[in-house]
């Protein structure tokens, strides 16, 4: 079983939902994005999710742009991710890595592969490939040991979600909303919908993400999901702080939130 099912079979366990904190690889620095992963694990973050920056992220929102404009400003490259991941790696947590895909043909399928397993790295999230055109990812994550976590939507047919999560290794990353990323005032409606239609065709464990700011939020989305997944509001801990140290700590306040969330979720 891969590292990210014993994570989830542990929380599972306990009567609790995963909690996935995502953050940019070389944002703010390289070793600050190291030294922020670190917090977020030390505050009660179960695993990282580590985001290569890229030029053209489609499905982020304006959190997560500007933090990863800042990293490709400061020079940051897909061997610094790998860097990132084998530094974050020897906390102990599990760290998956979310990529846009240009970057990983760049890099060479194959070879990144190999490259992020021997880091410590768990898988990839995939926002923008489809099991459809993975041939080589496939290929790849198998030959690597490797988990690969394609995304569904409210929106994904029945026969799309059947197939889309046999594809899928470790988990299956459910898009709470129709749009960009970012914390909301709200939970999603159609969430709860799309896990239940999730769970007629898998017994995988099935990640929420999209919208969940707060420790109220995370709590809601718990009590249906088996992993909770946040991003914007935790890099907006490090946009918004006048400084590096409160930064951190307003990091490490909210994960802190978040974590107590997931262990208390609504039921």
């Amino acid at each position: 079983m891969s590292r990210i099912g014993v994570a989830f079979d542990k929380a599972r366990a306990d009567g609790r939902a995963l909690l996935v904190g995502c953050m940019p690889a070389g944002f703010p620095t390289v070793e600050g994005s190291i030294a922020a992963m670190t917090a977020m694990v030390e505050a009660g973050v179960d695993v990282i999710e580590v985001e290569i920056p890229y030029s053209d992220p489609v499905m982020d929102g304006p959190v997560i742009q500007k933090a990863s404009d800042i990293a490709l400003a400061g020079g940051v490259r897909t061997a610094d991710t790998l860097r990132i991941v084998e530094a974050v790696a020897a906390t102990g947590a599990p760290v998956v890595t979310m990529t846009y895909w240009n970057p990983i043909e760049q890099y060479g399928v194959d070879a990144f592969a190999r490259d992020l397993a021997a880091a410590g790295g768990t898988g990839l999230v995939t926002p923008d490939l489809i099991p459809d055109e993975a041939g080589e990812w496939l290929a790849a994550s198998d030959a690597h040991g490797l988990d690969r976590t394609f995304l569904v939507s409210p929106s994904s047919t029945d026969a799309r979600l059947k197939m889309t999560v046999e594809h899928c290794l470790g988990f299956v990353y459910a898009t709470a909303i129709m749009g960009v990323t970012g914390a909301r005032a709200q939970t999603s409606d159609a969430a709860p919908i799309l896990v239940s239609r999730l769970r007629e065709v898998t017994d995988l464990p099935v990640g929420v993400g999209l919208g969940v700011g707060t420790g109220a939020q995370a709590a809601t989305v718990a009590g249906y999901a088996d992993g909770v997944i946040v991003g914007s509001a935790l890099v907006r801990c490090l946009l918004d702080a006048p400084d590096s140290a409160a930064g951190l700590t307003a990091l490490r306040t909210l994960s802190a939130e978040l974590a107590e969330g997931v262990r208390h979720r609504a039921r």
